[in-house]
């Protein structure tokens, strides 16, 4: 309940003034240049591609030569295949013979190895350009954040747009909509009357405050939480923080402004009063019941399981997170399973976060471990997720039209999908890293 009604968010900050201050708190100030703030055409370089996010892109030139292609939307495999990437862009692939290789660009290798489209890590927290740098390393060439405490996600954003082949294609949620704001509160001055508050962030008053300035700090999604979490061994995963009238308020705020919920969600009653709330796509989920599932399709809820994460708490030396690791790992494996079989769409998230990057391709490891064919769980990571953030025209294929981001692996990711855990080389933009 708030103590007094809130002050209206001040109007004093431009969108280019705060993408430049979250850019500094990144490392970077690639968002305080001009072709930031340029449109199409005007302050933009001539050799600069433009995404689908809205910023210029320095896109390099390259052929991948030799390899064997897989295209995850089809399946089909190409021997002795060819990629061209002209400033950032698919302009073909197919067989060797049947492409046409420019004379003057560079050659990448790919004999003997496999060629797969970049993966997208659906759920990772990246609040430094070093764990966007590995990230990108470890072959995720496109996200989407699960938040960050001081909008350093939107700086990361902006970084990839100018600088691809430093950070991921980032979708960024700005901060988390949580009852307990603790020292976020200063991420934004007009967060700040929101510390007065005895019950925290839950008025509708409140939460669509938080909603507000995350979204005039440049967010692309809005994260929220319906339960506890589980990597803190002082809370319950399982008591619920927000009812789903909380939950539907702040999906009306975010779709009033044209965006979509994920919500950190573990308990059955969380997941299901999430999902008929409104949420784009559900993360974690271990204990989501059918009931909900059938809710899901009929909706076209995404299922963003973080399998990598609750995997990595069974490793921690903490014995109430081991505990909890081992507990929930196989019922989130059952309920990956059971999702895949009622046609839920699937997106594979790491959760990385505090400094430590894990591979996508653990994830996509994870998801054929809970049952799903090696296609299908590659899908996760490729077309699956690209569809959830709303990029099923730029990633997940090696296609004319498509973003030149490409993996190359040592053997056959349909026959042994942990290769994808080991890229060998990653492409980002055609630029080969």
């Amino acid at each position: 309940m708030c103590v007094e009604a809130l002050p209206p968010p001040s109007g004093r900050l431009t969108r280019r003034g705060v993408l430049a201050g979250a850019a500094a708190l990144a490392g970077t100030m690639a968002a305080a240049t001009p072709a930031a703030a340029g449109p199409a055409g005007r302050d933009t370089p001539p050799h600069a591609a433009r995404n689908t996010s809205g910023g210029a892109t320095r896109g390099g030139s390259l052929v991948i030569r030799g390899g064997t292609l897989l295209d995850p939307a089809t399946g089909e495999v190409t021997e002795n295949g060819v990629v061209v990437i002209r400033n950032g862009t698919v302009h073909a692939s197919g067989p060797r013979g049947s492409v046409t290789v420019p004379r003057d660009a560079d050659v990448l290798d790919a004999d003997g190895r496999w060629v797969l489209p970049g993966l997208v890590d659906a759920h990772i927290h990246l609040s430094t350009a070093a764990e966007a740098r590995d990230a990108l390393r470890r072959g995720a060439t496109s996200a989407r954040s699960g938040s960050t405490s001081f909008y350093q996600d939107v700086a990361v954003r902006e970084l990839a747009r100018h600088s691809p082949e430093l950070a991921p294609r980032l979708t960024a949620a700005g901060i988390f909509v949580t009852p307990d704001l603790g020292e976020t509160v200063l991420a934004d001055p007009d967060l700040t009357p929101l510390a007065r508050l005895k019950d925290g962030v839950r008025s509708a008053e409140a939460l669509r405050r938080v909603v507000e300035v995350n979204i005039a700090r440049g967010a692309d999604v809005i994260k929220t939480r319906v339960n506890e979490r589980a990597g803190l061994p002082e809370q319950d995963p399982l008591v619920q923080v927000y009812s789903h009238e909380q939950l539907s308020e702040i999906v009306t705020a975010a779709r009033r402004r044209g965006k979509g919920v994920l919500c950190h969600s573990y308990s059955e009653q969380g997941c299901h009063d999430a999902v008929t709330a409104g949420i784009r796509s559900l993360e974690h989920g271990a204990f989501v019941g059918e009931r909900t599932l059938s809710e899901m399709r009929r909706r076209g809820t995404y299922f963003t399981p973080t399998l990598t994460a609750i995997a990595g708490l069974a490793q921690s030396t903490d014995p109430v997170l081991a505990e909890r690791g081992r507990t929930y790992l196989p019922v989130l494996k059952r309920a990956v399973l059971a999702a895949h079989e009622l046609g839920v769409p699937l997106a594979a998230g790491t959760d990385s976060s505090g400094g430590t990057v894990r591979p996508i391709g653990r994830e996509v490891g994870l998801m054929r471990a809970a049952g799903l064919p090696a296609l299908d769980a590659i899908r996760t990571a490729t077309t699956g997720a690209a569809r959830l953030l709303g990029l099923e025209r730029t990633a997940g294929r090696l296609t004319r039209g498509f973003a030149g981001d490409a993996i190359l692996v040592d053997g056959d990711p349909l026959a042994d999908v942990t290769v994808l855990e080991r890229p060998v080389r990653v492409v980002r933009a055609g630029i080969a890293l």
